[in-house]
């Protein structure tokens, strides 16, 4: 079946030649504009918009083209979201491969590193190389990236350094980088120790 501001069956091609001319009117259409337009005697444009019911096809037409213009919207916004979904694999797989290069190049300069061989890279390199390699694994996998820190009990970060631990394992620390301390028992003072006199091997004064 026709659509309804299509031609009729029971609609000659005069009368449905009035109402084309009518629905392009636009906004400002008139059953006199049309009259004028076609030459036609005003009571029979009357005629045929009555008969053929010309304002429902109109509103007909407006709605059908609402709706052809929200699915080429549509089209265009789901060809649009499969671009860019394209495009994040495309990023997540340069971002993989060059964590796995940058995972290769830390290997290879530890391992230099750790075998005393001729290296340019030393364990902070290294460490950063390895940070690099973590974010960027960690992006094209969709994990988050942040860097969480923790408070000590002076108020301050406590750091979580990879470099230190390294240092730890492999060499001397470096200047302003966490290392182990051991925490010895206070010294008692002179005048306590002499208030208290020898001990005797059991303990007793």
């Amino acid at each position: 079946m026709p659509l309804m501001f299509e031609q009729l069956p029971r609609e000659s091609s005069k009368a449905f030649a009035a109402f084309t001319a009518y629905l392009e009117l636009g906004p400002q259409r008139s059953l006199a504009a049309v009259s004028q337009k076609l030459a036609k005697a005003l009571p029979t444009i009357k005629d045929w918009s009555a008969k053929f019911e010309w304002p429902a096809r109109v509103a007909a037409h407006t709605a059908h083209m609402a709706s052809v213009e929200r699915a080429a919207q549509e089209t265009e916004l789901r060809a649009k979201a499969a671009e860019w979904l394209q495009r994040q694999i495309d990023l997540k797989e340069r971002e993989w491969e060059m964590h796995e290069k940058c995972i290769a190049a830390a290997r290879r300069a530890l391992t230099a590193f750790m075998e005393r061989e001729k290296v340019y890279a030393n364990l902070a390199d290294i460490a950063r190389i390895l940070e690099v390699a973590s974010k960027l694994g960690r992006m094209a996998s969709g994990l988050a990236t942040e860097t969480v820190e923790h408070t000590g009990a002076d108020g301050g970060p406590i750091r979580i350094e990879l470099t230190a631990a390294l240092n730890k394992i492999y060499g001397d620390p470096l200047p302003g980088e966490v290392v182990d301390v051991e925490v010895s028992a206070p010294a008692v003072p002179a005048r306590l120790e002499c208030e208290r006199g020898p001990q005797s091997p059991g303990g007793a004064k």
